[in-house]
């Protein structure tokens, strides 16, 4: 059985494929660039190439992984192409050569009016970033095709980290910079806002959660996260008591910093009801990152 992963050689990338390797299920990772969790070399948002990888491997899941996580107004027609485009293509090409193929399409918590409460599968969109824009058409391709027979999954992912995760995430940054106490330096964190409340899951976790929902036939659509917020400033606590350090005496909070949002967490009722559950927990993830 072949499982193809666009946007696979990125952080969720990795975990499906490790799971898929525990399952004796074959990954085959699509990216643009080279690397060595990569298999093929190719754009979502070229039609052709999706074709001729879905046509070649006639998977048996595909899962649209690929994007650029920012909410920045600069990346929207890169994100308009790899995630609006590339859901058409791929929707597209397994409705025209591999009709049996079911399709995870990605979503984000950020796609929907943020009232600060726990948000679900079933609450209503809204439109505040360029990057919200092409989630938002991706889902409505996705409806569109599961009308005409095709199974397509949406699983609305809220923030999951890991080593894996990139220093651009506060999540890594908190954790580089605590890092280079440990070792030795006297340098400043620089924070926005140690206020805000996020989801702090483990990808690892977040992974199973998304193999949860694909391994079944009767929810299509639903919130995969833990449901459980703690602010930025918990996060800079708990990394710097692991290093037996205090926080205040390296932290600085930008003055007049605005945040995109105060409050942003799951309501994860319906794929708990399937079954799954995050297992690992705030502090353990935070002592993962910092090995």
């Amino acid at each position: 059985m072949i499982y193809l992963l666009f946007g696979g050689g990125g952080q969720d990338g990795y975990y499906i494929s490790e799971l898929c390797r525990q399952r004796e299920i074959v990954p085959i990772r699509v990216s643009r660039s080279q690397g060595e969790r990569v298999d093929e070399i190719g754009d979502v948002a070229n039609l052709e190439t999706v074709l001729r990888l879905i046509k070649k491997y006639k998977p048996a899941v595909i899962f649209h992984l690929a994007a650029n996580s920012t909410t920045k107004h600069e990346a929207l027609f890169e994100n308009h192409q790899t995630i609006s485009t590339g859901t058409l293509n791929i929707l597209e090409s397994v409705c025209t050569v591999s009709p049996h193929t079911k399709v995870f399409i990605t979503g984000s918590g950020v796609q929907f009016k943020n009232k600060g409460c726990p948000i679900s599968e079933t609450d209503e969109f809204e439109a505040t970033s360029a990057y919200a824009v092409s989630r938002i058409h991706s889902v409505y391709a996705a409806r569109y095709y599961r009308k005409l027979g095709i199974k397509t999954y949406i699983g609305y992912l809220f923030h999951h980290e890991s080593p894996l995760r990139t220093a651009r995430h506060v999540s890594k940054k908190v954790v580089e910079t605590v890092k280079r106490i440990r070792d030795g330096n006297c340098e400043k964190l620089e924070i926005g806002n140690l206020s805000v409340e996020k989801e702090w899951t483990f990808a690892g976790d977040i992974a199973e959660g998304i193999m949860t929902l694909v391994h079944q036939d009767r929810v299509f659509e639903a919130t995969i996260g833990s449901g459980e917020a703690h602010t930025i400033r918990e996060w800079v606590e708990v990394c710097f008591e692991e290093i037996g350090k205090d926080w205040k005496e390296y932290v600085v909070e930008k003055e007049d910093f605005k945040p995109e949002y105060e409050r942003l967490v799951s309501n994860p009722k319906t794929i708990f009801n399937l079954g799954w559950r995050p297992k690992v927990g705030f502090r353990e993830l935070a002592q993962l990152m910092l090995k």
